[in-house]
C-alpha cells in the first residue's frame, strides 16, 4: 500500500475503499487522493467520504487539501490526520467519522496487466491488494454510528496520469471469495479519445480468473455500452462468454467533481448501492449455456464518469 509516487509532476495516486454492511445494507466509499499538479506545484493530499443508506439518502464530504509528506509515509496514504494501510482505514470529514479494520487472505486481484502496474507503461492501472476483504469497525454520520462486523469490501489503488476521459466501474463481491471487477474506460490521449471504451474485466470463480491471460488483450474481445443509469459489457474469451449490467438509480448516486493534475475538470457519478448482473456462459455444441449468473440488488459499487 505505500506510494509509487516518486516526485514526477502530472500524477495521480488513488487509494479507496467500498464497503456494505451486511445488516443495514449501507453502502460506503471512502476515496483518498494524491495530486501532484502537472506545472510542478507542490502536491497535495485530499478525498472524500460517502455513505448510502437503505432508508435515506446518500451523504458525502470532502476532506482535505493537506500537503503531502516530504518523507513518504511507509504504510500508505497518511496526510492530514487521515491515513489508509492495508489494515486500517480512520478518518473525518465534516459529519462523517470512520475507524475501520481489514482483513482478507485473498490473492491481489490485476484489473490491467500485471506489467501496466509495475512499469507504469498505460496513462494509467488499477489493482486491488484486497479484493475481498472484511471489515470491522464503525462509521459516524452526526449522531448516528454504524458498526461493522465482517462487511464484505475491498481495497483497491489507482496510478497515472490522471482520469480517463470517459469510463465506468464495478465492483461486485459474489459471495464465497468469487469476485467480480469491471473498468471500461476512453483514453484522454489524442487520438485514443476517438475510440470506444475499452473494458478491462475480471472475474474470479473458484480461484480461477476469466478471461485467461493478458487483461488488455483480452479487453479487446469485449464491448462497452456506457451510460445512466444503466450501462453493459460483454465478451468472450475462449469458449467462455461474460456479461455484466449495472443499474444506478439516480436517487441512490452521488456526482462529485473531479480536477486531473492537469486541472481538466470531470464529474464522476458513484452509487454504492448499484444492482448488477453478472452471467458467465459456456459454449457447447448447440450454442451457450448458463453456467453461473449473479444478482445483486443494491449491494454492487460502481460509477460513471463523464466530461462535458
Amino acid at each position: 500500500m505505500p506510494s509509487r509516487w516518486r516526485g514526477q509532476p502530472g500524477r495521480l495516486e488513488v487509494w479507496y475503499a467500498t464497503v456494505t454492511d451486511p445488516a443495514t445494507g449501507t453502502g460506503i466509499w471512502l476515496h483518498h487522493e494524491l495530486v501532484a499538479p502537472a506545472d510542478g506545484s507542490p502536491a497535495r493530499a485530499h478525498g472524500w467520504a460517502a455513505v448510502f443508506p437503505r432508508d435515506a439518502p446518500p451523504v458525502w464530504e470532502r476532506f482535505g487539501p493537506a500537503p503531502w509528506p516530504a518523507e513518504r509515509p511507509v504504510a500508505g496514504y497518511d496526510a492530514g490526520g487521515i491515513t489508509v494501510t492495508a489494515q486500517e482505514l480512520t478518518g473525518a470529514a465534516g459529519d462523517l467519522r470512520w475507524r475501520l479494520r481489514v482483513s482478507g487472505d485473498g490473492d491481489p486481484m490485476f484489473t490491467f496487466p500485471r506489467w501496466a502496474w509495475h512499469r507504469e507503461l498505460l496513462p494509467a492501472a488499477q489493482i486491488l491488494p484486497v479484493p475481498t476483504g472484511r471489515f470491522t469497525g464503525t462509521v459516524q454520520v452526526g449522531e448516528r454510528e454504524l458498526t461493522l462486523s465482517d462487511a464484505p469490501g475491498n481495497l483497491a489503488r489507482i496510478y497515472g496520469h490522471g482520469n480517463a476521459r470517459r469510463w465506468a466501474w464495478l465492483h461486485a463481491d459474489l459471495g464465497d471469495g468469487d469476485v467480480c471487477e469491471v473498468v471500461a474506460a476512453v483514453s484522454t490521449r489524442p487520438g485514443l479519445n476517438r475510440l470506444p471504451a475499452l473494458p478491462f474485466v475480471r472475474l474470479r470463480v473458484g480461484g480461477i480468473e476469466y478471461p485467461a491471460g493478458d487483461p488488455l488483450l483480452a479487453a479487446l474481445r469485449f464491448r462497452a455500452r456506457l451510460g445512466r443509469p444503466r450501462w453493459t459489457v460483454t465478451g468472450r474469451s475462449g469458449d467462455r462468454r461474460i456479461s455484466v449490467a449495472v443499474t444506478m438509480p439516480p436517487e441512490r448516486t452521488i456526482a462529485v467533481p473531479y480536477a486531473d493534475p492537469d486541472g481538466a475538470p470531470a464529474v464522476c457519478h458513484n452509487c454504492e448501492v448499484a444492482d448488477a448482473v453478472v452471467l458467465l456462459e459456456r459454449r457447447h455444441r448447440d450454442g451457450w449455456r448458463e453456467e453461473r449468473r449473479w444478482e445483486l440488488i443494491a449491494t454492487a459499487h460502481a460509477e460513471v464518469g463523464e466530461r462535458d
